[in-house]
């Protein structure tokens, strides 16, 4: 990677809801990193960039369209670092990060897309591999608290000599905030692409969709996704299905491949949400369930589908200051080992999850890939924030309202 880049990080997409979350995050930092701006609109761009006060009012623009290949490629090649808000990625992403691939610039966004990811693996992974770019990818909600929980929880094992992580399940246990109107647009993307595509319905039911090399994965039973409640004796509660567990799950395996199976050639990994486990917390956990399933039914019926888009967050809506402010997120990953130990890494976030604590993750994983340096894990390709970044995130995070916190279970 060379060091003579105009820029650290550019902030591609400022001009959104998450994007402008981000670059107010960035401009606190001191001491000040070299940051640009990025986006569509020059005015806009200027708007954003009077918004955040003096630490700001230097900062390059870059004008850059997603559609304008060109431009994509001269800010890749400005800068070390590229966080990109630009989504849905399917539709807007690839060029960016084909562009960072070549030329060897880190980049971090905070896809959900499972066909995205997908893509960049056949297509850019070699190209940035070569280059020593860092492309990582679910860098926000979407899956950091997931990957780098079960990162660290992994290290907790080891350092005890406890063995190899096997059944392994993720249980939130809180989770305040507003709905991501990038995350719903996410989902209307998918909806389309299986209804369009039966072969892209297949690879997204597939547990290991996102492998590098399917052969290469273990045959461990069933692991498909959670789709009713279950009560689980051992945790005393009743669990149901995460909305984001599909594609979080196959961001963690993606992790244990690329570190060679280092969490163990056993690990069984879910995502939950928890509820209480009398009779209530069932009828909780049935009514969620019910509820995500309505959604995406909902989203793959025109006459429903219209009304759902007159009433669900559009991208770049987001909530109010006090319910950012307010939010907050709780999960607990408990996990059996080879030896026969219980482990426990219980993961927190301050700030909505979906926008402010996002904008926290996303900035922290762009900052890390360009001001790291040999810190960084020795890889290049398309990569997760375990395995591109992993443990100096996980330090940057811990100061900044995160707990990353493991302890074995008597």
């Amino acid at each position: 990677m060379t060091s003579d880049r105009e820029h650290d990080v550019v902030v591609y997409g400022a001009t959104g809801f998450v994007g402008k979350l981000t670059a107010a995050y960035l401009a606190k930092q001191e001491p000040g990193p070299r940051i640009a701006l990025a986006g569509r609109s020059k005015d806009k761009l200027e708007a954003v960039r009077s918004s955040l006060g003096a630490a700001a009012a230097q900062w390059p623009l870059i004008v850059a369209d997603a559609s304008d290949t060109g431009s994509v490629e001269a800010l890749a090649a400005s800068t070390t670092s590229v966080a990109t808000t630009v989504g849905p990625y399917m539709k807007y992403g690839i060029p960016l990060a084909a562009a960072c691939a070549a030329a060897g610039t880190h980049y971090a966004d905070l896809t959900g897309e499972v066909r995205f990811v997908r893509h960049l693996l056949e297509t850019v992974d070699a190209t940035a591999k070569a280059s020593g770019a860092r492309i990582v990818v679910s860098c926000g909600f979407d899956s950091i608290p997931s990957d780098l929980g079960v990162f660290v929880l992994r290290d907790g094992v080891r350092r005890d000599g406890a063995g190899e992580l096997e059944e392994t399940k993720l249980v939130v246990t809180a989770l305040k905030g507003g709905v991501s109107g990038g995350t719903i647009d996410t989902m209307r993307s998918q909806v389309d692409d299986m209804k369009a595509d039966s072969t892209f319905a297949r690879m997204v039911a597939d547990p290991y969709a996102l492998s590098p090399d399917r052969d290469k994965e273990p045959e461990l039973g069933d692991e498909s996704d959670v789709r009713k409640p279950v009560k689980d004796a051992d945790l005393g509660k009743w669990l149901g299905p995460f909305v984001m567990g599909a594609y979080n799950t196959r961001v963690v395996r993606l992790s244990n491949s690329l570190q060679d199976w280092d969490y163990g050639r056993s690990f069984r990994y879910q995502e939950y949400m928890g509820f209480p486990g009398h009779p209530g917390g069932l009828a909780a956990a049935a009514g969620m369930t019910g509820a995500l399933g309505a959604l995406m039914g909902g989203m793959s019926v025109g006459p429903t589908r219209r009304v759902l888009d007159k009433i669900l967050p559009e991208p770049g809506e987001g909530p109010s200051e006090k319910v950012q402010r307010n939010g907050h997120f709780a999960m607990d990953i408990h996990a059996r080992t080879s030896t026969g130990a219980t482990y426990v890494a219980t993961v927190t976030g301050k700030g909505d999850p979906g926008y402010a604590a996002t904008a926290v993750m996303l900035a922290e994983s762009a900052l890390a890939l360009a001001l790291d340096g040999d810190a960084l894990p020795s890889r290049a390709g398309v990569l997760t924030p375990a395995a591109g970044i992993g443990q100096p995130l996980v330090d940057r995070l811990r100061k900044h309202r995160f707990t990353f916190d493991v302890n074995a279970v008597a």
